[in-house]
């Protein structure tokens, strides 16, 4: 399995960061730092996404960083071009997956059906992300991989601090949390505080298992 996969799969939470601007991606990051986390994908539909991305690559070692909202070959291009270290789309592109397969950085497609999760294993995809999540409910990861016991599935879309216990319970690979942790007018120190609770979240549940 590849690294950037196999990295995600050991953090379990992947931190989505949409906002108006970059501006202050430094603090961001810092505060998601020092919360814990340390799986971050800023999505490109914002304004100056990666540079934004160079920007925390060059301050941390030990970030994975990837795109979000990659939604063709030319954006998954550009993204790579930028460092990104896996991308991630809100959809499937045979386009998009091709792209990543050729320079060995991982695409984690949007899926929604059985059909489609098959289709972007077969097309190279190794992760898939079930978006959005909370239209299928926790117990999907479970079902779907009944018959395809291979998938690993990233839950996106309504994980919040109330359910992501019961995500990790259910046997998800990972989560991605956008909202419930970052947003524009959240304070630094309320995101580190959240990320610190995610983080507790998912000890607690390493712990039992």
């Amino acid at each position: 399995m590849n690294q950037a996969i196999e990295r995600i799969n050991e953090e379990k939470i992947v931190a989505i960061v949409r906002l108006d601007s970059i501006e202050h991606v430094d603090r961001l990051a810092q505060s998601l730092y020092e919360g814990g986390i340390r799986v971050i994908e800023i999505t490109l539909n914002t304004p100056g996404a990666l540079e934004g991305m160079k920007k925390i690559k060059q301050r941390y070692d030990d970030f994975l960083v990837g795109a979000g909202t990659v939604l063709d070959g030319e954006n998954a291009r550009s993204a790579i071009e930028a460092g990104a270290d896996f991308l991630l789309a809100p959809t499937l592109s045979k386009e998009t997956i091709q792209v990543g397969n050729r320079y060995g950085v991982p695409v984690i497609p949007g899926v929604m059906t059985p059909t489609e999760a098959l289709t972007a294993y077969e097309w190279g995809a190794r992760l898939v992300k079930v978006f959005p999540a909370r239209s299928v409910g926790e117990s999907f990861a479970k079902d779907l991989k009944g018959p395809l016991p291979f998938l690993s599935v990233m839950a996106v879309g309504g994980v919040s601090l109330d359910n992501v216990s019961d995500y990790f319970q259910a046997g998800w690979h990972s989560v991605g949390i956008g909202s419930s942790l970052v947003s524009n007018d959240a304070d630094f120190d309320e995101i580190k505080a959240k990320a610190m609770n995610f983080i507790t979240k998912r000890d607690e549940i390493a712990i039992k298992q």
